[in-house]
């Protein structure tokens, strides 16, 4: 079943969420209207209750081809302006998925260029399409990277291949990404999204809350002290343990089973 958003839409695979950036005639660039119908399709997936993972991908040739700057009004085309499209609609947008509860899957089809990048790598896992390509596009026209790609990269693939990427603004092609530890799998296009909607039922049939923590503990890691760190995983490990996924692996584990978790 299917559930439309502005620029977006959700379909149900089980436990597995699958949201479409859903704007293919102009490669799903990222407009204001996409990041607000984005946002209420994430809402709609974890108030749902019915879905323990998501999957991420773009409508048609392309992921993300970055900011949809035909869409920018001209009052807002200044340095000022499009700092203020950063911090009013870009920068919401990526910390709720940054915040997501759920474990998130992206499959790259195509290109994923600019704030694009920075959305596919957003994902705890990433897979991309053989043909699939990344871009720091911003040189080209004058500006600096931006989507927290200066905060993302240095820490992905290392400061001399980030400077590199956003320097030189040329295409990383998939099997490179690969290469670099920039992504997690590449996957022949046609496979592309049923190996997506493999990994995510995997995660999906796994202990949701202890996967949620999981991610947060790695997000704030960058910040954090050593001795910050490890008292952050003391008081989730804490709240995992209260889980009735915990006491179902720690019986499985006993009883030589496999799990069966519920994500409560």
């Amino acid at each position: 079943m299917r559930k439309d958003f502005e620029r977006a839409h959700v379909t149900a695979h089980g436990a597995v969420a699958i949201v479409t950036l859903n704007h293919p005639e102009a490669l799903n660039a990222a407009s204001v209207k996409m990041l607000r119908g984005l946002t209420s399709a994430l809402d709609h997936v974890e108030r749902s209750g019915e879905f323990r993972a998501i999957v991420m991908t773009g409508e048609g040739r392309g992921f993300c081809s970055g900011a949809n700057l035909t869409e920018i009004p001209e009052e807002q085309q200044s340095a000022a302006g499009v700092g203020s499209a950063l911090e009013t609609a870009y920068h919401p947008f990526l910390r709720r998925l940054r915040d997501l509860r759920m474990p998130l899957v992206t499959a790259v089809n195509g290109a994923a260029a600019g704030v694009g990048m920075s959305i596919a790598l957003m994902g705890d896992i990433v897979l991309a399409g053989r043909s699939a390509y990344f871009l720091q596009a911003f040189a080209r026209i004058g500006l600096v990277p931006d989507g927290g790609s200066t905060w993302l990269l240095p820490r992905l693939i290392g400061l001399a291949r980030a400077k590199e990427l956003s320097m030189l603004a040329e295409k990383l092609p998939a099997e490179k990404a690969l290469e670099w530890g920039l992504i997690n799998q590449v996957h022949d296009d046609a496979a592309l999204m049923d190996a997506a909607l493999k990994l995510a039922t995997r995660l999906a049939d796994g202990p949701t809350q202890s996967l949620g923590m999981i991610h947060k503990l790695y997000w704030d890691s960058p910040q954090n002290t050593y001795e910050v760190q490890i008292d952050q995983e003391r008081q989730a490990q804490a709240r995992a343990g209260r889980t009735e996924d915990f006491v179902e692996g720690v019986t499985a584990f006993a009883q030589k089973r496999p799990a069966k978790f519920k994500g409560k």
